[in-house]
């Protein structure tokens, strides 16, 4: 398989579970388990927030910005297995750390292997 084809897979499954990840968090906390306050909204966008921060990057498909958004990922995975232990919200756990542990894997193999084309291409550019 080529580094071009690895980096359209990657992005690809990248796109996919980040907007996965999103749609569970608004189903999450805004109507299938709401908190139980006056304002589950606000829960969900501290959840959803962050990871919007990483929109233009991820649309923008720049591999530094895909690096960064790993590191922020290892939060929400914590959360994630913590939520996987509750009982109430076991199911719901497993499918955020499935998307986040997909999200991670795609996100980091993209932002190796883009940076890998990038400097194969300006390589060929130079010779």
């Amino acid at each position: 398989m080529s580094l071009a084809c690895k980096t359209r897979f990657t992005r690809r499954l990248t796109l996919g579970s980040y907007a996965g990840l999103l749609v569970l968090f608004s189903l999450w906390y805004l109507l299938l388990s709401p908190a139980q306050s006056d304002h589950p909204w606000v829960i969900w966008l501290v959840h959803l927030l962050p990871l919007l921060a990483f929109l233009p990057t991820i649309i923008s498909g720049n591999p530094r910005g895909h690096a960064w958004l790993c590191f922020v990922l290892l939060l929400y995975f914590l959360e994630a297995v913590v939520a996987a232990l509750v009982p109430n919200t076991r199911w719901l756990g497993l499918i955020e750390s499935l998307l986040l542990v997909t999200l991670f894997t795609s996100a980091m193999l993209y932002a190796r292997w883009r940076s890998k084309l990038t400097k194969a291409e300006h390589d060929a550019d130079r010779v």
